[in-house]
């Protein structure tokens, strides 16, 4: 018996979804496009929100920022939600390989007891900072336009859950159970954290969603994160805290991964109308001196008489990053 093997080249009928090739051409779109572009409902809505009848459903003109296509604020990561979970999956197995190992090898043990108390009274009650990240954006989600903002921003708002999760997973490694009830009680009363609890429930009634944006994932989180794991990690790692670094490898790597994101949304915004760029230099402002004031007292907390230059190196290093985005501020 002879065989004989050949190629069939099948021709598809289509390339892509209709809405993709109109926006791209006929041609194979990736799968970030198929999950992204132009899922965003526009009309044919069955009622208007009873909270808010002025409005449709999705209303562009629930923030000042204007934008002549809202799908120009693209993901440079291209996350849709396969590529988003791979990459937290392997984020998280990094995260339980050094959790485990300072387990097995007690080195939570030999971290210096003022390293300890600093990480106790600095680190711990952030969990409730994070759900406040949490909570702006899943509002960006709900209220946002065009699903290639609102789709990262709910990324971004379940990212926060993680971060609060080994901020409290740190307690339990350095401490008891004990620890999360100090750090509440610390957050609803110690008066080291009032300025930034009443920051972040402040930034909870916000209105629009672009403010939000830019005061929680450009202006706080652009702040704290460098100051509490970019300078504060260094100081654990230099005085004999590596384990307390180990358990924040996650956010560190976090906070640098999105700021890229962060950053690419508002230098288009920003470059889109004379506008947009005043509103969002304006939050900025407005947002800095609130966050920097809120941040002061922790700072003061956790690097002793050298808080005020850790606090100046940290602003400058955000100045100069909104300089790069376009905004004079």
């Amino acid at each position: 018996m002879q065989i004989d093997l050949r190629t069939v080249s099948i021709k598809p009928l289509r390339n892509t979804f209709d809405h993709i090739a109109r926006r791209f051409g006929d041609k194979p779109a990736s799968r970030y496009q198929e999950g992204t572009y132009d899922i965003q409902q526009t009309d044919i809505f069955h009622y208007r929100p009873l909270w808010e009848p002025e409005k449709i459903l999705f209303d562009k003109s629930r923030t000042r920022i204007e934008m002549k296509d809202w799908y120009a604020l693209k993901d440079p990561r291209q996350f849709y939600y396969g590529a988003y979970t791979i990459a937290r999956a392997r984020q998280q197995e990094a995260a339980e390989s050094n959790f485990d190992m300072i387990e097995e090898r007690g080195l939570a043990a030999l971290v210096p007891e003022a390293l300890r108390d600093i990480a106790l009274d600095v680190l711990i009650p952030l969990r409730h900072v994070e759900w406040g990240g949490n909570m702006g954006n899943s509002y960006i989600a709900a209220y946002g336009y065009g699903t290639a903002i609102t789709q990262p921003c709910l990324y971004h708002a379940m990212d926060h859950l993680a971060v609060a999760q080994y901020l409290t997973r740190i307690a339990l490694t350095l401490d008891t159970p004990v620890a999360l009830d100090t750090a509440k009680d610390a957050w609803m009363n110690g008066a080291l954290w009032q300025p930034m609890r009443q920051h972040v429930e402040n930034l909870l009634v916000l209105q629009d969603w672009f403010e939000i944006f830019v005061a929680q994932n450009l202006v706080l989180e652009g702040l704290a994160y460098p100051l509490f794991f970019d300078h504060l990690d260094s100081k654990f790692a230099a005085g004999g805290g590596t384990a307390i670094s180990m358990m924040t490898r996650f956010m560190g790597e976090w906070s640098a991964e999105t700021a890229k994101w962060v950053d690419a949304q508002i230098k288009v915004a920003a470059a889109e109308s004379a506008e947009n760029k005043q509103a969002i230099a304006d939050w900025v402002v407005e947002y800095r001196g609130r966050t920097l004031e809120a941040l002061a007292p922790l700072a003061g907390r956790a690097f002793g008489a050298e808080a005020d230059a850790v606090l100046g190196e940290v602003l400058a290093a955000f100045n100069t990053r909104c300089a790069k985005l376009g905004l004079s501020v």
